[in-house]
């Protein structure tokens, strides 16, 4: 039976190759940068993204209106009126009338605000017609133009605090839709490693199958010349056996994470799909310091620490402006007429002045007052320690994840050499095993060896790429281009009618 082993060593190295041709006909390959791709541009989670964006920009469109000049048109067309209606007698007494009656008013109104005082100013022009059905009798009156102003004093200012606070919060914004896409490719990142590590499982397990129901037909001839014990052969059987089980449950793993793949980054057809291992990595050593100022340029926390800050300052003014002393100024001046006829308010109109200041003042509150300031600056110092604090979490949170990166980048070197050598071991422990020269044991200690070390491998790379987008997503920038990541040019969807 000698000469038939050259032909059973054949065998495996034919059966070897036919199993590393994995890969069906017809199988899409993917790369971690095309998931990513896919993820951030047609995911359910993406397209939130870009939603509350558009959302964001509107909001900011709404905000700026409010300081634009707004023109206004208002009226009553018509108020028809027929009733019996109480009318008092020159004696006193009361006799109740028929009435048919119509008021028709109309008013163009332009007017500003004058955000550093809060204030506004307005120019506006009125009509109003007056039908009397009963005695046949039409009048109007109007105002012609008056000029007129609205000024609160010693008020919260709304409008002079919303200018400084809102381009903050659209700036945070645009910031935020950029770091949200960075953290739809963290989130792919560790789908695609779920899905690679799977695959990897279902290919160590076919060529272990493989492998092993070889190495078992082959124990069962040196088993029949008496050279194999009856105890080896079973452990060869019972490892059939395992790596059978072992395949259907790696089948089983890929399938799901190939689902839960293809249902993030928003994949419709139902081709199969492979992975690319991605081991060219970024030959980029990052430094902390650098890290450190772009997440602090970069990233949404410096103008979200400003904008709170701001709104504490605001709240402050606003407990001191509405529980002391106020007033408010209101004044027009303008010309008004009346007559029988339209164009008679034209004719030689008089003028109108009118001059308003009122005032609240509070006498006896049983200290309201002073507690609404004091809650507004006790909150204020809150948001100051708080801020104080997220900087500090922030700062850490960024020299970690460089720290992190900078180690892991290095461990890929080891845990790949680890895979090159366990692999190369384990061949050379399975021809030793052909010859009779090693135990079986030695050979399943070689392939345990071997599917650990590429199953190292895989994680290591899947640990540092996770680890490289969520330094892009800490810092907002991109450390082999050494640019910042920026958001694309917004195309805002057509406001609805």
């Amino acid at each position: 039976m000698k000469k038939h082993y050259p032909y059973c060593l054949l065998f495996v190295v034919f059966a070897l190759h036919c199993v590393q041709s994995i890969a069906q006909p017809g199988t899409r390959q993917l790369s971690l940068q095309e998931v990513i791709a896919l993820a951030q541009s047609q995911s359910a989670e993406a397209l939130q993204v870009e939603t509350s964006r558009e959302n964001s920009y509107w909001k900011w469109r709404s905000v700026k209106s409010e300081y634009r000049p707004q023109l206004s048109l208002e009226g009553t067309l018509p108020d028809f009126s027929r009733t019996i209606t109480p009318v008092t007698q020159p004696d006193g007494t009361t006799e109740f009338r028929p009435v048919s009656i119509n008021n028709t008013d109309l008013g163009l109104t332009l007017s500003q605000v004058i955000s550093p005082t809060g204030g506004k100013i307005f120019v506006t022009s009125l009509m109003q017609r007056f039908d009397d059905f009963d005695r046949d009798q039409t009048r109007y009156n109007g105002n012609p133009a008056i000029i007129g102003l609205e000024q609160p004093l010693f008020a919260y200012n709304a409008l002079s605090w919303n200018k400084k606070i809102e381009p903050l919060r659209y700036e945070e914004s645009q910031k935020e839709y950029v770091e949200n896409r960075e953290i739809i490719a963290v989130k792919a990142t560790g789908l695609y490693f779920d899905l690679l590590l799977a695959q990897s499982n279902q290919s160590i397990a076919a060529k272990n199958l493989a492998n092993n129901d070889t190495l078992y037909q082959v124990a069962q001839e040196k088993y029949k010349l008496g050279r194999l014990s009856k105890n080896e052969l079973l452990q060869l059987r019972l490892a059939v056996l395992n790596s059978d089980l072992a395949l259907a449950q790696a089948n089983l793993d890929a399938q799901t994470a190939a689902l839960a793949l293809r249902n993030y980054i928003g994949l419709k057809d139902s081709a199969q799909f492979s992975l690319h291992v991605p081991e060219s990595i970024p030959e980029t050593t990052v430094a902390a310091a650098v890290a450190l100022a772009e997440a602090k340029k970069n990233r949404k926390e410096s103008i979200n620490f400003r904008r709170r800050m701001l709104e504490a300052e605001s709240l402050v003014a606003k407990a001191h402006g509405d529980n002391g002393f106020n007033a408010s100024l209101f004044a027009t001046f303008g010309l008004t007429n009346q007559g029988v006829a339209f164009s008679d308010i034209y004719d030689r109109p008089d003028n109108q002045q009118r001059a308003r200041i009122g005032f609240t003042m509070p006498i006896l509150d049983w200290g309201r007052q002073r507690s609404v300031t004091k809650v507004a600056q006790l909150n204020q110092k809150l948001v100051e320690y708080t801020i104080s604090q997220e900087e500090t979490n922030f700062e850490q949170a960024v020299l970690t994840q460089v720290n992190q990166y900078n180690t892991l980048k290095t461990r890929i070197s080891t845990t790949a050499e680890a895979d090159a050598i366990a692999a190369e071991r384990y061949e050379i422990a399975k021809n030793t095993f052909l010859i009779g020269r090693i135990s079986i044991t030695e050979l399943n200690i070689a392939l345990a060896e071997k599917d650990q070390a590429r199953r190292a491998y895989i994680a290591s790379l899947s640990a540092f790429w996770e680890a490289h987008y969520t330094l892009r997503q800490l810092t907002l920038f991109d450390f082999e281009k050494q640019e910042p990541i920026v958001a694309e040019a917004h195309n805002p969807s057509p406001a609805l009618p």
